[in-house]
């Protein structure tokens, strides 16, 4: 009966190290990509980027491009090409490769308002 016993602490004693090394205690808030959500105006061009399964909008200003959602691409895709100003609410998100190497940022601009249009 005692070497049952040895053998069922040993197993529960193994599993419980491998339950513990598997929560991922290294990965906390801190470390975790921030989304902060900002309204703001913003001048650029038009473009439609990616083939047709996967393409996005995307307004491009000299600095800066913002990716808009698939819900709000019908707002402007008949301005392709042409300046626009528009306003909505930026999320800006922290991109990381599966290595955990930073991969840049990427801005998406939700709720989007046309404010004016450059013929």
């Amino acid at each position: 009966m005692n070497k049952k016993r040895f053998f069922l602490f040993i197993c529960i004693l193994f599993f419980c190290t491998a339950f513990l090394y598997a929560r991922g205690n290294k990965e906390n808030e801190s470390s975790m990509s921030k989304n902060e959500i900002v309204t703001i105006q913003i001048t650029g061009i038009v473009r439609l980027v990616g083939s047709s399964p996967m393409n996005q909008i995307v307004i491009s200003s000299a600095e800066k491009e913002w990716f808009i959602p698939r819900e709000e691409m019908n707002k402007l895709h008949n301005l392709q090409h042409q300046t626009v100003t528009v306003e909505g609410e930026e999320t800006i998100i922290d991109l990381t490769f599966a290595s955990g190497i930073p991969a840049g940022k990427r801005r998406e601009l939700r709720n989007i308002k046309i404010i004016y249009i450059e013929q």
